[in-house]
Order: C-alpha cells, then structure tokens, then sequence
C-alpha cells in the first residue's frame, strides 16, 4: 500500500508541478500573454484525456501480465524527451495567432512523460484493488488530488522564489527518471491471467466470474480487476456517463474562464495561475476524500449565493471594481461551483469495476470546457462572456441533476412551489447576465477579440451644457467628446476628437509633465531624434513627434495596430515618420540591429498586467543595446497592486546605469491619469537637467529585492498587500 500511495503522490505531484514550470519557461516567447496559461491548461486537459484512454484501454483490454512491461517500457522511453526545456526553434518569427505553435510546442517538449503520468494514478489504483480485493480505490484517487495539490501550492512559495526556471526544468526532469524506477520495481499484481478473459473474444475464460454491476452500459470486462463486491449509489444505479461529462465540463470552464478573468488584469504569472487551480483541485480532495464533506442542503444554498454574486460582479457596474474584491469573490465562486458539481460527480460514482471509464468521461469533460475556452470562444465571442456562459451551466446543470435524483426533495416537490421559486431564480439568474451582455455590446463603438483579449473602442459624448440667463433658457451643443480604447476592464488610451490642435493633445499616461514627456522634451533640445515605443495603444505617443523625427512602435497585438490605424488619428496626424514593427518587441529588438534610439519607452503592459520578461536584467540589456549611449529608457510603472519601481531600479543598478521616478498629478479636464515613470540612463547630465530634479519623486525601496531575470521573477516581494480598512472602502 505504501509504495502505490507513494507512487500516486509523486506522480500526481510531477503532473501539475510540471504545469507551471513549463508555461513559465515559454510565457516570455508569447508576449507574457494570459492567454499563454489558458492554452497550456487547454494542452493539459486534452493530454490527461488522452492519458486516461490509454490507462482505459491497458486496463480493460491488455492482459495484467503485459499492462505493467507496456506502461514501463513507454515510460523508459519518455525519458529520451527529456530535459523538458523546449528549443529556440519554437520562439514565434511573426505576429501571428500562437495557438497552435504554442500546442505544438508543449506537445513535441512534454507530451509523451506528461500523457503517461496522467494515466499512471488510475493505473496503479486498478492494479492496486486488484490485487487487494477489499479495497475501495477511490480514496487513493483523492490521495492523488492531494499530491497535484501540494505539487501546485509549492511552486509560487517554494520553488519559483529560490530556484531559475532552466534549474527547475532540470529538476522536474530528474524527480521523473526517479519516479519511473519506482514504478519498475513496485510489487507485482497478485491477480493472474487465468482468472480473466478478453473483452471483445467473444468468451469469457473464467464464466462463473460475475459481473458485479450487470445494470451498468459498460459490461465488466474479464480483463478488468477483480475488485470487490459494494452497493453502488442509489444514484449510479444506472450509471449515466454524459452526466459525469457535462459536470466536469462546467467545473472546467469556469477553472479556465476565471483564470483568464483575473490574469488579463493583474499578471500572467503562476500566482494567480494557480490559486483557481488549487481551489478546482481542493474541491476534488474533500468531494472524493469523504462522503461527510459534501452536505447538498448547505452547499446548494451557498451555491445560490455564489452564482449571484458573480453575475453581479459580472455587470457593466462592476467591472472596474477592486481586484482586491473581484479575486477573492471569484475565487470563492469557483470553489463553490466546483463543490457542488464534484460532490454531485462523487455521489453518482460507479462500482470500481468502472473506475477507469469513470475517469475518461471526466477527463473528457475537463478537455471540452478547455477547448470551448481556449479555442471555441475566441472565435465564437466578440467579448470575454465563457465566464456567463459557465455560470449559467452550473446553476442549469445543478437543475438536471436535482431532477433525476430520487433521493433529492426537488425530485419529489417538482411543479410544486418551492420547484417554480428554483425555476424562477435560474431565469433571472440567466436574463441579467444577458442583460448585462447586452449592455456591454451596446456601449461599444468596435469590439474585436483575439489571443491577447479583447478590445474595445468607446465614444464618450460630455453633457449638454445649460446657460439660464434671465427667463431664456437655451442649450449649447456639446463639443466633440472623448474616444477611448479599452483591453479588457482597463483603459489602453484616450484621444479627444473635434480640432486637429484638440486631437494631438497627449491624454492618459503621457502628458507633457510626465516621465516620457519630460525625457522627450529634455532629448528635443539636441535636435531631430529616434524614438522607440514598446506597446502602441491608440499611438498618444506620435502626438510628441516633429518634422525629421522618427518614431518606431513595437506592438505584438495586430488588432491594436488596426484599431490605432482606422478609430484614432494620433498616427495620421503625427508629423514625424512612423514606422510599426509587429510581434513582440523584446524578440524584435533581439533580432534587429542597433537603432541608436534616443528614448526607449516601454509601456506593454495591458492595465494592471505585468509583461514579466521585459522588466528583467537581460530585457534591460537589450534595450541598452538600441539606445545612443547618452539615451534614456522610460518605463511606465503605473499599477494599483505591483510595486514595479523597485524591479526597474534593481536592473539599473546591475547594468550600471542610474534611475530616478517621475510622478505627474491628475488633471481630469485634460484627461491626464496620475501616471509613475522610472527613467534610465547612462549619462549624468540627463539627471543634472533642472526639469527633472524637480519633477523628480522618492523610489519606493524594497530591501533585498533580488534583480529579475529571464530565469528568476519574484511577485511576491512586489505585491502591495491592503490593509484591511482599504478593503471596506
């Protein structure tokens, strides 16, 4: 018993530990894009599918004597694959969709040891009840859900702080040749092949075995484990497979939805990957760890609230509220949903006679709600709306599931009072997050949706204006409003239309009294110069530029170059050349030869979302690489919930170089936001400069702050945590 359970929780512990070692190691090569974790997670469902067909198929159909040579001899092999550190070759040439060069490379670098570990926790619970013929394997399925659990928690805390990236691809890699030896030597299966038969040989070599289930639609296949005799549930009495499915599909769309709800506004980085993970597995643990966790009466009124207060925080009105509210309130949402959907999932488990088909239809249902997330929705939404679309799933499927069982009061009260009340609430549940749809759609001028989210262009009218003078009343027409670009929840630029001298006025972070309009001016005092802009917006940028100027965007996103193109005029009236150079720019500047750029800005980050790869010594290298040696580096460190100052200064320091901070106030009638800059530079005199001395701000220190680099990054030490009075606010 002590080495299958060993066996389970380091393999269990490998397979999710891998997850976000891996999706760290190539999230820098993808623009450091949310979307990164959600296609990797969409790779780790398909593969955990495929991983419990193959479990399913030696199972059921290869006989004991050959299951363990054919599982050992695939995982010997997998170990050619290794180290799992994927090649250069992979890295994106162009700024095409990553989809499916992502899937590609997780597949050629991870596929074959990630399918045969996926597949190793439900082989070895079938051998092990095999051989013990009076145990019931489904608690070592929860044994298994605690080593992914512990294999997830450990990695922001323990691994990712203290060990580089390529270290732990190399670690990860010797733990698995080490599991595979395990597994050679564990104790061999007590059951011979003579007490089985062959499914699909038209006999059964051993005709007095019964069938312990004969009312299943999977009839026991002799080759299956001799497992022992129990009463099912009275709900699985007729075991109904797409019902396990469409549970698991709904706990995985809403994993995959939430995810992606939270990352594209704070960091793409694996603390807030695996927060929603650990939940998802958590509820797994307690549902299938013991029947007295899952209390229906209690859970199904907390569901009832979950659901609510979702589709609340879901509302036009909320979608800029505190993500100090939005990720614990998500975050409890999803654990609610996946508790009630994983305990009902636990009453209606088979005999273990199915144990393995059991765990394909789940597998199956965890893959569909990946690919409805990461590959259906990007095509079939112009909005981020899976997340509606799963929460009304849970509350339809609890529905279903509450219809069927006889056990439940809904069963016996259907078209009773209390039945229409639940009907009636499910409605409303439905009609606002409709409404809600509806509104959002409504408001926008252009909504357009790709790997790297969605975007929307907004036009604000101001008010009428009305002047009382005397008993005359009269109303002035409005000047022409404001023309904002939004990414998600979060301002991405604003221009001003009427006027061409209103439409080149500098908005949003950019005023002239910020960090970049301060280095621009100070480098506008030596003559014509070359600019470089890291994340293009709506372009606010081009309205600095002058005659025999040239400005050259970076911009990774070919719907932002479209939009900046076609809804806004800061490029066509800019009276600098323009030049834009589409993919991720750290690649970009990788590849191209110096550009001798007099400022450098690097503004790439998507609101609150932190491009971790260009804050990094090496990234810092780089753009030290494009400057003229007295040039200057201006980066935009403005964010609610990251201290980036300290990173930026860190880097300058281990370059040599010197930093200081700029900080602009608020102007709202010149729709300037307060914005933080950190500038960069090599030359003393460009701190010397009368302009910024004054302008300039206190760093906001951390005390041994490790510098960032491409193998290490650290959110941990950067997050600014509230005090709990800022939360009531």
């Amino acid at each position: 018993m002590r080495l299958y359970a060993l066996a389970i929780f380091v393999s269990a512990f490998l397979l999710f530990q891998v997850q976000p070692v891996i999706a760290r190691l190539i999230l820098p090569w993808f623009g450091g894009s949310a979307s990164v974790w959600i296609i990797c997670l969409l790779f780790f469902q398909v593969v955990l599918l495929l991983g419990y067909s193959y479990g399913h198929w030696l199972i059921d159909y290869v006989r004991p004597t050959w299951q363990r040579r054919i599982h050992v001899a695939l995982l010997a092999a997998s170990i050619l694959a290794l180290p799992i550190i994927p090649r250069d070759a992979w890295k994106p040439t162009g700024w095409e969709d990553p989809t499916l060069r992502i899937l590609g490379l997780l597949a050629a670098t991870l596929g074959l040891p990630f399918l045969l570990l996926s597949s190793t926790s439900p082989i070895l619970q079938a051998w092990y009840a095999r051989s013990r013929k009076a145990v019931e394997p489904y608690r070592l399925f929860a044994f298994s859900n605690a080593g992914s659990m512990l294999g997830l928690l450990s990695y922001p805390v323990v691994v990712e702080p203290f060990v580089s990236v390529r270290r732990q691809a190399m670690g990860w890699s010797l733990a698995y040749v080490a599991l595979v030896v395990l597994l050679a030597f564990l104790p061999r299966s007590e059951v011979r092949d003579s007490e089985l038969g062959v499914r699909g040989s038209g006999k059964d070599t051993n005709p007095e075995s019964p069938n312990p289930n004969p009312a299943s639609p999977f009839p026991l296949s002799p080759v299956s484990p001799a497992l022992p005799e129990q009463q099912p549930n009275p709900e699985s009495r007729t075991p109904n497979p797409v019902l396990w499915m469409a549970l698991a599909a709904c706990t995985s769309t809403l994993l995959l939805a939430i995810t992606n709800h939270m990352t594209q506004n704070v960091a793409a980085v694996p603390l807030l990957w695996i927060v929603p993970l650990s939940l998802y597995l958590l509820s797994f643990i307690l549902c299938f760890g013991s029947k007295r966790v899952y209390r229906r009466n209690v859970f199904l009124r907390l569901l009832a609230v979950a659901l609510a207060g979702m589709a609340c925080l879901l509302s036009p009105q909320f979608l800029n509220a505190r993500l100090t509210i939005l990720i614990p309130a998500f975050s409890a949402g999803l654990f609610v949903c996946c508790m009630v959907c994983h305990g009902e999932l636990a009453r209606l488990k088979p005999h273990p006679s199915r144990l393995t088909s059991f765990y394909l239809m789940i597998s199956l249902g965890g893959a569909l709600g990946g690919v409805f997330v990461g590959l259906v929705a990007p095509h079939l939404f112009r909005d981020t709306f899976e997340l509606q679309v799963g929460t009304v799933s849970c509350a339809i499927l609890t529905l279903v599931v509450l219809h069927r069982d006889p056990s439940s009061v809904f069963y016996r009260a259907r078209w009773q009072p209390s039945w229409l009340l639940v009907l009636a609430l499910v409605v409303a549940l439905v009609a606002n997050l409709f409404f809600g749809i509806h509104e959002q759609m409504a408001e926008a001028r252009v909504i357009v949706r790709n790997f790297y989210g969605t975007l929307r262009v907004i036009d604000l009218t101001p008010p009428k204006i009305i002047l009382i003078q005397g008993e005359a009343v009269r109303s002035l027409e409005p000047e022409p409003g404001e023309r904002k670009l939004m990414h998600g929840t979060i301002d991405h630029g604003l221009q001003f239309l009427g006027s061409l001298e209103r439409r080149r006025q500098p908005t949003s972070y950019y005023a002239t009294s910020s960090g970049v309009g301060l280095a621009l001016r100070e480098a506008d005092e030596r003559g014509p110069i070359r600019v470089g802009v890291i994340g293009l917006g709506p372009g606010t940028l081009a309205t600095y530029g002058r005659p025999g100027d040239h400005y050259t965007f970076y911009e990774i996103n070919p719907l932002v170059i479209q939009l900046a193109g076609t809804e806004f005029s800061f490029l066509r009236d800019c009276l600098a050349e323009i030049s834009i150079v589409q993919g991720d720019a750290r690649l970009a500047l990788e590849r191209q030869p110096p550009q001798s750029f007099d400022v450098l800005a690097i503004d790439a980050f998507s609101g609150d979302a932190i491009p971790v790869h260009l804050l990094t010594r090496e990234a810092f290298a780089v753009y030290f690489r494009q400057l003229r040696p007295d040039g200057v580096v201006a980066v935009n460190v403005s964010n609610r919930y990251v201290n980036l100052q300290p990173v930026v200064l860190r880097a300058a320091e281990s370059l040599g170089k010197q930093a200081v901070v700029i900080v602009n106030a608020e102007d709202e009638q010149r729709a300037i936001s307060r914005a933080t800059w950190v500038l960069v530079s090599g030359r003393r005199a460009f701190f010397d400069s009368d302009f910024i001395k004054q302008a300039s701000a206190s760093p906001r220190e951390i005390l041994g702050l490790r510098v960032w680099t491409d193998d290490y990054s650290n959110l941990l030490r950067v997050l600014r945590l509230p005090s709990p009075l800022s939360l009531l606010r």
